[in-house]
């Protein structure tokens, strides 16, 4: 009397779950990745950018309405393409030629005003005086930007550096720019 083997359609049976548990491992992970992908992104292109538009509008300063994804960029193009397709006038304001939205934006807004570029936006200060402030502040808000990954790879040097480090790479390169060393690399033409 032959009895079938069970263990072996059991086992097979088993790999079958253990397979599937795989695969369901394997999806769930690969969809929370996704949703984890899908939040930053939905972060970096709309909540930060309309808590920043707040935030600024609570300090007082007045600009363009955040436009989800590009922010300004698409009227920037366009008054650039029309102040291009003019011709240029003969006056020194070369500001409404060169700089259209920027132009139109502090005219719209005032001198303190701000703008989208992408999702980030970008604060214009035209009063002498508070630019002078800005700038000479030792608090450290006011750093060099951070560019992305291949950007930081590809431009190294004095430019990028900050801190120490740009102090350090500056006492080097200061002896390079003396003005005697400067005249012995001058054209011809100029002596």
């Amino acid at each position: 009397m032959d009895t079938p083997d069970v263990s072996c359609k059991s086992m097979a049976v088993g790999d079958s779950v253990s397979e599937d548990m795989a695969w369901s491992l394997v999806w769930g992970v690969g969809g929370l990745l996704l949703l984890v992908w899908a939040l930053r992104t939905l972060n970096w292109a709309w909540w930060t950018p309309r808590r920043l538009e707040r935030a600024l509008r609570a300090q007082g300063l007045n600009g363009t309405p955040y436009r989800f994804p590009k922010g300004d960029l698409k009227e920037n193009v366009r008054l650039a393409e029309e102040a291009l397709s003019t011709p240029m006038p003969l006056t020194h304001n070369i500001v409404p030629h060169v700089l259209p939205f920027l132009h139109r934006a502090i005219d719209e807004y005032g001198k303190i005003c701000f703008t989208w570029f992408g999702p980030v936006p970008r604060v214009t200060i035209m009063d002498p005086e508070l630019v002078r402030e800005v700038l000479s502040n030792k608090f450290g808000h006011f750093g060099k930007p951070k560019g992305n990954l291949l950007g930081r790879f590809l431009v190294r040097g004095l430019v990028s550096y900050e801190g120490e480090k740009w102090v350090k790479h500056r006492r080097i390169m200061n002896p390079a720019f003396h003005v005697e060393k400067l005249k012995v690399t001058r054209c011809p033409c100029w002596r």
